[in-house]
C-alpha cells in the first residue's frame, strides 16, 4: 500500500519521516511547502508531492494510488477536514496528530460515511491520545458503570510550532468540558485539583484537550474532563484570561502570535526529548462512589507520536479493519501505548 505524510515540512511531520524511512517504510512526504518538502525527500530518498488543501479537485488527484494518508499538518481546525474529505472520495485511510476537540467531532460525525467507503479515519494517533486513550479504555474495563471520567498528563516538553499555535487558538476558545454526555463551554481552569500524575502530587487544572470527545466515543462516560499541571500563577493568568478571550480571539491579534510563533518557536531537540518522560493519569468514580485510578509513564510526547502513529500506519498496512471512524484504542486495543518504546507498565489501583 502506498502512503503519505502530508505537513512532512513541519516538526512532527519530519520526525515521523525520518524515523519512517529509517524502517523502510517509504512514505510519500508531502506538503505545501515546495522548496522544503523536495529537499526532505532529496535527501531521504522519497517520492515527492507538493500541493495545498484549497482546491478538492486537485487534492483528490494528488491521493490517487494512495491507500493512506497521515495528516501531520496544523492547525488541524483548518486542514484535517479537508483532507478527511479527500480521504473519503478516495477510499483512503486518513490518520492524524490532532489534540482538537472540534476534529474529533467531525471524524466522529463521518463514521457511516467511512463505513461505506471501507476506510478507517482515526485522528489523534499520537500524544496525548494514545496514552489518554488507553487508560480510559483500561478504566472503564475495570469500572463498567462508571459516571465520571477524569485524564490527565504531566508533560515536562517544550512545545512544537504546531502545537503552540493550536493552544493559542485554544485559549480564544476557553474551556471544554463533558457533561451528562455534550460537551459544553466552560471557562479555562475551569476546575482546579491536585493530582499525583506519577512523579508526585501538584497542582492542576482542566483544559479543553481533545480527551474530552474521544473519551466519550471510547467508553461511554457521559461526564469527563481532562487536565494538566500548572503553578498557581499559571492557574490565576488562565483564569484572567477569562475576561480577555474576545481580544485573544481577534483575527488580526491570532495571526500575529502565530507569526511570531512559526519565528521563535522550534520544538525540542532529540537530547531534550530523551530527557523529558511523561506522566499520565485517569481517573474514573461510579455512582456509589467507588474510584479506580490508572497511571502510566511513557516516553516524551513527540517520540511517543513518531511511534504511535507509526504504528497505526503499520496496523493498516498489515490488516483490513472494517470501515469507519475510530479512536486509537478502539483500533488497536487498550494495552497499545504499553507496546510503544519508553512506555511503562499500565497501572490500576
Amino acid at each position: 500500500m502506498k502512503w503519505m505524510i502530508y505537513g512532512a515540512n513541519g516538526y512532527t511531520g519530519e520526525l515521523i519521516a525520518r524515523e519512517a524511512q529509517r524502517r523502510g517504510l517509504n512514505p510519500i512526504v508531502a506538503g505545501r511547502n515546495k522548496l522544503r518538502i523536495e529537499a526532505l525527500g532529496a535527501e531521504l530518498g522519497l517520492e515527492t508531492r507538493c500541493f495545498g488543501l484549497d482546491d478538492s479537485a486537485a487534492l483528490g488527484r494528488e491521493l490517487k494510488g494512495v491507500g493512506l494518508v497521515l495528516h501531520c499538518a496544523g492547525p488541524f481546525s483548518a486542514t484535517a477536514r479537508p483532507m478527511i474529505e479527500a480521504c473519503l472520495s478516495m477510499q483512503c485511510h486518513y490518520l492524524d496528530i490532532t489534540g482538537e476537540i472540534s476534529v474529533f467531532e467531525y471524524a466522529q460525525a463521518q463514521h457511516e460515511r467511512a463505513r461505506q467507503a471501507g476506510c478507517v479515519v482515526c485522528p489523534g494517533v499520537g500524544f496525548d491520545v494514545i496514552p489518554t486513550d488507553c487508560v480510559a479504555a483500561t478504566l472503564k474495563e475495570v469500572l463498567p458503570d462508571a459516571t465520571h471520567l477524569a485524564l490527565g498528563f504531566d508533560s515536562r516538553s517544550g512545545f512544537s510550532p504546531g502545537t503552540a499555535k493550536t493552544s493559542v487558538e485554544g485559549l480564544a476558545q476557553g474551556g471544554k468540558v463533558r457533561r451528562d454526555g455534550r460537551i459544553v463551554a466552560v471557562p479555562l481552569a475551569y476546575s482546579v485539583r491536585k493530582i499525583d500524575f506519577g512523579g508526585g502530587e501538584k497542582l492542576a487544572m482542566t483544559i479543553p484537550w481533545g480527551d474530552v470527545s474521544t473519551a466519550w466515543y471510547t467508553t461511554g462516560i457521559p461526564n469527563i474532563e481532562v487536565f494538566i499541571p500548572g503553578s498557581p500563577g499559571m492557574i490565576a493568568n488562565a483564569k484572567r484570561a477569562n475576561y480577555f478571550r474576545w481580544l485573544i480571539g481577534w483575527p488580526p491579534l491570532q495571526r500575529a502570535i502565530k507569526q511570531r510563533i512559526a519565528q521563535k518557536v522550534k520544538g525540542p531537540d532529540e537530547t531534550l526529548r530523551a530527557q523529558q518522560p511523561t506522566f499520565v493519569w485517569g481517573e474514573a468514580r461510579n455512582a456509589a462512589g467507588v474510584v479506580r485510578t490508572a497511571r502510566i509513564k511513557t516516553a516524551n510526547g513527540y517520540s511517543l507520536t513518531i511511534t504511535g502513529s507509526l504504528a497505526v500506519v503499520e496496523h493498516l498496512r498489515r490488516e483490513q479493519p472494517a470501515g469507519g471512524a475510530y479512536t486509537p484504542s478502539r483500533l488497536l486495543g487498550p494495552d497499545l501505548v504499553t507496546k510503544l518504546p519508553g512506555s511503562g507498565e499500565l497501572s490500576v489501583t
